[in-house]
């Protein structure tokens, strides 16, 4: 019979996977051109934008709605550790948000432009954050106490594995 799976081992490797694609860079730098480079993706897909490689994968636009789907999250979590002590995080289902918000039938316009938005907000909450707010912890349903700042980090290491994730989609879309 085959063990059952560690949820919070499954969650450190999460985490270690998500901060490893950031890696010692500036999480505010990095988060601060993810909005110009989804926006140029999105322009390069052209016609592939609502295109899945293979039925159990993401579009490039549906990739971008989760992005935002993590930003709309994300501020909240931000905003919840930095005014109350040590609050629950919900985690969510990403794959029911995709489906049930249809991000393939949005309008990438309005989708950049509120994710622009979010983006913005956030780096200037981040920016007046003090070291004591940063250190500031939350409770993440399934992966325990995370502070302001490694929660800002994998943010940018989430960037970076989407915009990955997107731009190897389009480049299979284009070899077809």
């Amino acid at each position: 019979m085959a063990a059952s799976p560690d949820p919070v081992k499954e969650a450190r490797e999460y985490q270690r996977f998500i901060l490893a694609k950031l890696g010692d860079d500036d999480p505010a730098e990095v988060q601060a051109g993810t909005p110009s480079a989804l926006r140029e993706l999105i322009r390069e897909a052209g016609d592939h934008l609502r295109i899945r490689p293979r039925p159990t994968e993401w579009s490039v636009l549906e990739t971008a709605g989760h992005m935002l789907d993590g930003e709309v999250v994300t501020s909240a979590r931000y905003r919840w550790m930095l005014a109350q002590d040590e609050p629950p995080l919900a985690g969510y289902d990403q794959e029911s948000w995709l489906e049930r918000l249809r991000h393939n039938e949005d309008d990438p316009e309005e989708l950049l432009s509120l994710f622009e938005a979010l983006r913005a907000v956030n780096l200037s909450l981040w920016s007046r954050s003090s070291e004591a707010d940063r250190a500031r912890i939350g409770v993440h349903e399934e992966r325990g106490p995370e502070s302001y700042d490694l929660v800002f980090r994998l943010i940018a290491g989430h960037d970076r594995n989407h915009l990955e994730q997107a731009r190897t989609t389009l480049g299979e879309l284009r070899r077809r």
